[in-house]
Parts: structure tokens; sequence; C-alpha cells
């Protein structure tokens, strides 16, 4: 992953990083280099990794150079991220924390090692909350919750024994801290996961680092299904102050970010990846809505 247009003193910070020898001067003179997140022989788990959201933190680690090991309850469609040769896939139901344990065994018998685990796994229906019976409750509460506290207790101790200890991130949702009607319990499973992130960074320091990624709106293969015909999609694109959903790709970026050295004294925070967050519904009732359009290119720099 490639970051620019950082000073020399920021860099002088970091530690692990590969950076390019070329440096550059940016529109204000100031001396810049470019900076390259190198996770070379990392290994990385990721939960729900095959697909969605999944794949593209998957493919983003791969892209540092790490190794990945996914995994999900359904064995992937065949070509995709899976057959990667640096990534290997078991199927684990992530809820039951034996097949967790059995997981963590199996990489770290084959592998050695665990750098980095990303909770990934979650996602629920949508269905009014009087309507869902305490089965469902418990599974939603289970797979966005539960799952990730799982597979944080299970890679502990392996983390624990390596000298370089290891970082892990749990993705959870805008929906953790705005109402959530339509998905009531998955809302307060992320709400849930996030406090849990906050606490094991403050038990688990200074040789684990715990850290989240709130996502807002995704385009995944499925989000104009979701979300309705294309028109659809592009009106709820349009509520987004970036006007537009992230790519998956952009949560994975978040992800390898927190994960890397670049990220040595951040824990216990939650990085919103949501492009602003929403627009506040009311303002378009208002006399001077039209004040608040997207800026125009040509207004660029008009206080400088």
């Amino acid at each position: 992953m490639r970051w620019t247009n950082l000073t020399r003193n920021q860099l002088s910070a970091h530690v692990g990083l590969v950076i390019s020898a070329k440096p550059a001067v940016d529109k204000k003179g100031r001396e810049t280099m470019s900076v390259v997140i190198d996770l070379k022989d990392r290994v990385v788990l990721v939960t729900g990794g095959a697909r969605g959201v999944g794949a593209g933190i998957t493919q983003a680690f791969l892209d540092a150079g790490a190794v990945v090991e996914i995994c999900g309850r359904s064995v992937p469609e065949a070509g995709g991220i899976s057959q990667h040769p640096l990534v290997h896939f078991a199927q684990v139901d992530v809820r039951n924390a034996e097949q967790v344990q059995e997981w963590v065994a199996d990489v770290l018998s084959r592998r050695g090692r665990i750098d980095v685990a990303v909770n990934n796994a979650g996602g629920s229906p949508f269905g009014r909350f009087e309507k869902g019976s305490a089965r469902y409750l418990q599974a939603i509460t289970e797979l966005n919750f539960l799952s990730a506290a799982h597979v944080a207790s299970a890679v502990l101790p392996v983390m624990m024994r390596q000298p370089d200890k290891g970082s892990i991130v749990n993705i959870t949702s805008i929906s953790a801290r705005r109402p959530s009607p339509g998905t009531a319990v998955y809302g307060a499973a992320k709400a849930a996961l996030e406090s849990l992130t906050g606490s094991l960074a403050v038990e688990w320091a200074p040789h684990i680092r715990v850290n989240a990624v709130s996502c807002g709106l995704v385009a995944t293969d499925g989000a104009v299904d979701h979300y309705g015909d294309e028109d659809s999609f592009n009106r709820v694109a349009a509520t987004i102050p970036r006007g537009q959903l992230a790519a998956p790709g952009e949560i994975g970026a978040a992800c390898v970010m927190l994960a890397s050295d670049m990220s040595s004294h951040i824990t216990g925070a939650v990085l919103d990846v949501d492009g602003g967050g929403e627009w506040p519904a009311f303002l378009a009732h208002t006399p001077n809505a039209d004040e608040l359009k997207p800026l125009e290119l040509e207004v660029e720099g008009a206080h400088s």
C-alpha cells in the first residue's frame, strides 16, 4: 500500500516501513517522500475474507505482501480471491469457539506465527425488531460480536509468544452509533464490538494493539440488490458527503494502515471510513439548502 505527501519529520517517527529513495516537492515547496507499507511474510487472518468487504481486506493485505488466511462458513466459488497462491481458505463457523481454536491452531502449525487478525465476519438480514425470534437475536449477536471475541481469545496466546506480538482489527459499522431501524440487533452487536475494542486495547497493552474500522455504506457486489435498482443506488450514494459508497479496497487500506507499524502508537481507536457520514436530512427542507450544494472546483484556493 502506498501513501504520498508525508513530510520527512512525519516519516522519522515510523519504524518498520520501506521508504522510497526518491524525494519530491509538493505545491508548497515542502520536501515529501512516498511511503510503502511492507508486510511481506506477515501472517494475517481475515474472517469472512472471501467476498464482499472481506475480499477487499484480503486483497489489500496481499498488496502489502502478506500471507492471508481466510475463513467462512461456506466454500467460496472457484476463481475468486481464495485461489490466490498466498491465500488459504478454511471452512470455519466463527460463531463456534471450538472451531475458531482449531482454525488458529492449524494456521499456527503451518505458518508458525500470526501477526494480524481482522474480524470481518458479520451481517444481518433486514427486518423489524419485534418480528425476530430469540434464535434470530442470538445468531446475529454471535456473528457480529461473539465471533470477534472468539478470534481475539484464540490469537492472544499466539501473539504474546512472538517477539513482535500482534495487532487485531475489528470491522464495525456506523450502525453502532446511530439508530439502525431494520437492523437493530446488528447495530447493538457492533456497538458492543466497539466497546470490546477499547477495553481489550487497554487490557492487552502494551503488547497487542486492538483497533476497529467502522464502515459506512460499501459498494459490494450485492449492494445494488440491497439498495434497489441503479437509480435507487445513486440516490443512496447522494446522501454521503463524498457522493459515493466506499469500495471494499478502501476498507482494506484502512485495515492495513492500522495493522502496520505506521500505527504503532494507535490502539483502542475506531476509524470511520464512511465518506463523511450522511447529509442531515432536515437540511434539504431549509431555506438555505441550495447554499450547501457540493463545492465547485473553481472555488479551490478561494481563501489562499
